[in-house]
Protein backbone atom coordinates (compact mmCIF):
# COMPACT_ATOMS: atom_id res chain seq x y z
CA UNK A 1 0.00 0.00 0.00
CA UNK A 2 0.99 3.58 -0.65
CA UNK A 3 2.86 5.70 2.16
CA UNK A 4 0.19 8.26 1.61
CA UNK A 5 -3.07 6.24 0.18
CA UNK A 6 -6.16 8.22 0.41
CA UNK A 7 -4.31 11.83 1.68
CA UNK A 8 -4.18 14.96 0.60
CA UNK A 9 -1.08 17.65 0.61
CA UNK A 10 -0.96 21.46 0.21
CA UNK A 11 2.59 22.50 -1.34
CA UNK A 12 4.06 26.14 -1.82
CA UNK A 13 6.77 26.68 -3.84
CA UNK A 14 6.09 23.27 -5.46
CA UNK A 15 6.07 24.20 -9.27
CA UNK A 16 10.30 23.29 -9.17
CA UNK A 17 13.14 21.78 -7.04
CA UNK A 18 12.72 20.72 -3.94
CA UNK A 19 8.79 21.09 -4.03
CA UNK A 20 8.61 19.59 -7.24
CA UNK A 21 10.26 16.42 -6.33
CA UNK A 22 8.22 16.31 -3.18
CA UNK A 23 5.06 16.88 -4.68
CA UNK A 24 5.88 13.88 -7.67
CA UNK A 25 6.73 12.02 -4.81
CA UNK A 26 3.62 12.42 -2.90
CA UNK A 27 1.83 11.41 -5.74
CA UNK A 28 3.70 8.39 -6.31
CA UNK A 29 2.88 7.96 -3.23
CA UNK A 30 -1.04 7.66 -3.32
CA UNK A 31 -1.59 11.36 -2.29
CA UNK A 32 -3.96 14.16 -3.72
CA UNK A 33 -1.84 17.49 -4.37
CA UNK A 34 -2.05 20.83 -4.42
CA UNK A 35 0.84 22.71 -5.92
CA UNK A 36 1.69 27.30 -5.83
CA UNK A 37 4.00 29.20 -7.58
CA UNK A 38 4.55 32.37 -8.65
CA UNK A 39 5.47 31.93 -12.49
CA UNK A 40 2.43 30.43 -14.74
CA UNK A 41 5.17 28.61 -17.08
CA UNK A 42 6.80 26.73 -14.49
CA UNK A 43 3.02 25.97 -13.11
CA UNK A 44 2.19 24.32 -16.41
CA UNK A 45 5.20 22.41 -16.84
CA UNK A 46 5.01 21.00 -13.15
CA UNK A 47 0.95 20.27 -13.60
CA UNK A 48 2.00 18.19 -16.77
CA UNK A 49 4.83 15.60 -14.68
CA UNK A 50 2.41 15.61 -12.01
CA UNK A 51 -0.42 14.28 -13.35
CA UNK A 52 -4.13 14.03 -12.86
CA UNK A 53 -3.58 13.84 -9.48
CA UNK A 54 -2.26 17.08 -8.69
CA UNK A 55 -3.66 21.22 -9.15
CA UNK A 56 -1.10 24.05 -9.72
CA UNK A 57 -2.19 27.26 -8.80
CA UNK A 58 -0.56 30.58 -9.15
CA UNK A 59 0.01 32.40 -6.00
CA UNK A 60 2.79 34.56 -4.43
CA UNK A 61 2.78 32.95 -0.09
CA UNK A 62 4.05 37.12 0.77
CA UNK A 63 0.46 38.06 -0.69
CA UNK A 64 -2.23 37.94 2.07
CA UNK A 65 -5.00 38.17 -0.76
CA UNK A 66 -3.08 35.19 -2.66
CA UNK A 67 -3.17 33.05 0.63
CA UNK A 68 -6.82 33.75 0.99
CA UNK A 69 -7.44 32.55 -2.92
CA UNK A 70 -5.49 29.46 -2.27
CA UNK A 71 -7.49 28.39 0.70
CA UNK A 72 -10.70 28.87 -0.96
CA UNK A 73 -9.04 26.59 -4.02
CA UNK A 74 -8.10 24.01 -1.33
CA UNK A 75 -11.04 24.07 0.52
CA UNK A 76 -13.43 23.94 -2.51
CA UNK A 77 -11.58 21.10 -4.08
CA UNK A 78 -10.17 18.74 -1.17
CA UNK A 79 -12.59 20.12 1.98
CA UNK A 80 -9.51 19.08 3.87
CA UNK A 81 -5.39 18.21 3.82
CA UNK A 82 -3.77 16.00 5.83
CA UNK A 83 -0.07 17.52 5.12
CA UNK A 84 0.90 21.37 5.01
CA UNK A 85 4.64 21.58 3.13
CA UNK A 86 5.78 25.22 3.59
CA UNK A 87 8.17 25.18 1.22
CA UNK A 88 8.57 28.58 -1.14
CA UNK A 89 11.04 30.94 0.00
CA UNK A 90 13.62 32.97 -1.35
CA UNK A 91 17.46 34.05 -1.14
CA UNK A 92 19.64 37.14 -2.07
CA UNK A 93 23.03 37.47 -0.79
CA UNK A 94 24.67 40.75 0.29
CA UNK A 95 26.98 41.13 3.26
CA UNK A 96 26.20 43.37 6.67
CA UNK A 97 26.41 46.86 5.61
CA UNK A 98 25.41 46.98 2.02
CA UNK A 99 21.80 45.24 2.75
CA UNK A 100 19.21 46.92 0.62
CA UNK A 101 15.71 47.60 2.48
CA UNK A 102 13.36 46.14 -0.28
CA UNK A 103 16.14 42.91 -0.16
CA UNK A 104 15.77 42.17 3.74
CA UNK A 105 11.68 43.16 3.21
CA UNK A 106 11.65 40.76 0.48
CA UNK A 107 13.04 37.78 2.49
CA UNK A 108 11.07 38.36 5.27
CA UNK A 109 7.37 38.71 3.56
CA UNK A 110 8.24 35.27 1.36
CA UNK A 111 10.62 33.17 3.78
CA UNK A 112 8.65 34.44 7.45
CA UNK A 113 5.48 36.40 6.99
CA UNK A 114 4.49 33.95 4.66
CA UNK A 115 5.00 30.54 5.72
CA UNK A 116 3.67 31.91 9.28
CA UNK A 117 0.34 32.94 7.61
CA UNK A 118 0.06 30.64 4.99
CA UNK A 119 0.44 27.80 7.95
CA UNK A 120 -2.22 29.75 10.07
CA UNK A 121 -4.40 30.19 7.01
CA UNK A 122 -4.33 26.42 6.21
CA UNK A 123 -4.72 25.95 9.91
CA UNK A 124 -8.73 25.06 9.90
CA UNK A 125 -8.27 22.79 6.91
CA UNK A 126 -5.80 20.42 8.44
CA UNK A 127 -7.04 17.21 9.49
CA UNK A 128 -6.25 16.34 13.63
CA UNK A 129 -3.27 14.36 13.16
CA UNK A 130 -1.99 15.97 10.40
CA UNK A 131 1.64 17.09 9.51
CA UNK A 132 3.14 20.40 8.78
CA UNK A 133 6.62 20.79 6.97
CA UNK A 134 8.54 23.61 7.12
CA UNK A 135 11.72 23.90 4.64
CA UNK A 136 15.08 25.02 6.91
CA UNK A 137 18.47 26.18 5.53
CA UNK A 138 21.79 24.81 6.75
CA UNK A 139 21.81 28.44 6.76
CA UNK A 140 20.08 28.51 10.07
CA UNK A 141 22.60 27.24 12.10
CA UNK A 142 26.08 28.03 10.11
CA UNK A 143 27.80 30.97 9.80
CA UNK A 144 28.22 32.00 5.53
CA UNK A 145 29.68 34.77 3.77
CA UNK A 146 26.59 37.36 2.64
CA UNK A 147 23.66 35.27 3.99
CA UNK A 148 22.98 37.39 7.47
CA UNK A 149 19.40 38.00 6.19
CA UNK A 150 18.23 34.63 4.88
CA UNK A 151 19.84 33.11 7.90
CA UNK A 152 17.90 35.18 10.15
CA UNK A 153 14.52 34.26 8.51
CA UNK A 154 15.18 30.29 8.28
CA UNK A 155 16.42 30.91 12.28
CA UNK A 156 12.57 32.22 12.28
CA UNK A 157 11.58 28.97 10.66
CA UNK A 158 13.12 26.83 13.11
CA UNK A 159 11.10 28.81 16.42
CA UNK A 160 7.61 28.13 14.09
CA UNK A 161 8.08 24.90 14.40
CA UNK A 162 8.75 24.47 18.09
CA UNK A 163 6.34 26.72 19.22
CA UNK A 164 3.51 25.45 16.75
CA UNK A 165 4.05 22.27 18.11
CA UNK A 166 3.39 22.73 21.48
CA UNK A 167 0.94 25.15 20.23
CA UNK A 168 -1.37 21.91 18.17
CA UNK A 169 -0.66 19.16 20.60
CA UNK A 170 -3.94 19.15 21.46
CA UNK A 171 -4.95 18.43 17.89
CA UNK A 172 -2.05 15.71 17.30
CA UNK A 173 -0.29 17.65 14.54
CA UNK A 174 2.90 17.26 13.91
CA UNK A 175 5.51 20.13 13.20
CA UNK A 176 8.80 19.44 12.02
CA UNK A 177 11.37 21.64 9.68
CA UNK A 178 13.20 19.72 6.67
CA UNK A 179 16.07 21.14 6.62
CA UNK A 180 18.43 21.05 3.06
CA UNK A 181 22.25 21.78 2.75
CA UNK A 182 23.52 22.43 -0.81
CA UNK A 183 20.87 21.27 -2.75
CA UNK A 184 20.92 21.65 -6.84
CA UNK A 185 17.65 23.42 -7.66
CA UNK A 186 17.58 26.76 -9.55
CA UNK A 187 18.11 28.75 -6.18
CA UNK A 188 22.35 29.30 -6.53
CA UNK A 189 21.31 30.15 -9.78
CA UNK A 190 18.66 33.52 -9.10
CA UNK A 191 21.74 34.88 -6.96
CA UNK A 192 23.17 36.94 -9.67
CA UNK A 193 26.35 34.71 -9.94
CA UNK A 194 28.29 34.95 -13.06
CA UNK A 195 28.69 30.83 -14.73
CA UNK A 196 32.36 30.91 -13.84
CA UNK A 197 31.67 32.15 -10.28
CA UNK A 198 28.79 29.68 -10.35
CA UNK A 199 30.98 26.21 -11.29
CA UNK A 200 33.76 27.89 -8.79
CA UNK A 201 31.09 27.54 -6.03
CA UNK A 202 30.01 24.15 -7.62
CA UNK A 203 33.56 22.91 -6.90
CA UNK A 204 34.08 24.45 -3.22
CA UNK A 205 31.19 23.44 -1.92
CA UNK A 206 31.42 19.62 -2.97
CA UNK A 207 34.54 19.79 -1.51
CA UNK A 208 33.00 20.96 2.10
CA UNK A 209 30.45 18.37 1.87
CA UNK A 210 31.68 15.10 3.30
CA UNK A 211 29.71 12.93 1.13
CA UNK A 212 31.11 14.51 -1.67
CA UNK A 213 28.14 15.45 -3.77
CA UNK A 214 26.04 18.36 -3.84
CA UNK A 215 21.91 17.39 -2.68
CA UNK A 216 19.41 16.40 -5.14
CA UNK A 217 15.85 17.24 -5.16
CA UNK A 218 14.72 13.99 -4.75
CA UNK A 219 17.10 13.54 -1.51
CA UNK A 220 14.84 16.42 0.16
CA UNK A 221 11.62 14.79 -1.26
CA UNK A 222 12.62 11.29 0.15
CA UNK A 223 12.79 12.75 3.41
CA UNK A 224 9.67 15.43 2.99
CA UNK A 225 7.48 11.89 2.50
CA UNK A 226 9.44 10.36 6.30
CA UNK A 227 7.87 13.71 7.74
CA UNK A 228 4.36 13.52 6.12
CA UNK A 229 3.91 9.60 6.13
CA UNK A 230 2.81 7.56 9.83
CA UNK A 231 6.74 6.55 9.33
CA UNK A 232 7.38 9.93 11.59
CA UNK A 233 4.35 9.40 13.94
CA UNK A 234 6.33 10.13 16.91
CA UNK A 235 8.30 13.17 15.25
CA UNK A 236 7.57 16.42 16.18
CA UNK A 237 9.28 20.01 16.64
CA UNK A 238 12.35 18.43 15.52
CA UNK A 239 14.41 19.43 12.68
CA UNK A 240 15.71 16.84 9.89
CA UNK A 241 18.43 17.86 8.23
CA UNK A 242 19.65 16.32 4.89
CA UNK A 243 23.11 17.92 4.18
CA UNK A 244 25.70 15.46 3.22
CA UNK A 245 27.19 16.01 6.38
CA UNK A 246 28.24 19.58 5.59
CA UNK A 247 27.03 21.13 8.88
CA UNK A 248 28.53 18.09 11.22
Amino acid sequence: MHKLEGKTAVITGGSSGIGLATAKEFVAEGARVIITGRRQPELDAAQREMGENAIAVRGDTGSMSDLDRLVAVVAADFGRIDIFFANAGVNALAPFGEVAEDAFDRLFAINVKGTFFSAQKMLPLITNGGSIILTGSTAGSRAMDGHAVYAGTKGAIRSFARNWAMDLKHRGIRVNVLTPGPTRTSMPHTLGLTAQQLAELDDAVADMIPLGRWGRPDDLAKAALFLASDDSSFVTGTELVVDGGITA
